[in-house]
């Protein structure tokens, strides 16, 4: 596994759904796991993909999409 993201709860939540819907399997965890409010949806989590997945997950997630304009 590969560290893809890491952001507060509520967004870290959307991306690892997100990625499932495009057969990614990715992977969450509280980067401090000693935080122990689960109401705080702006806990660091770290999201990681599998290493054979991380340029697919990228290139979904970052580069610019010529066919949304």
């Amino acid at each position: 596994m590969r560290e893809f993201f890491t952001g507060p709860l509520i967004k870290t939540e959307l991306l690892v759904t997100w990625l499932e819907k495009h057969g990614i399997a990715a992977t969450s965890e509280f980067v401090d796991p000693t935080e122990t409010d689960p109401e705080d949806l702006s806990r660091e989590v770290r999201v990681s993909v599998p290493d054979a997945d991380f340029d697919r997950a990228h290139q979904l997630f970052f580069e610019e999409r010529q066919d949304e304009l």
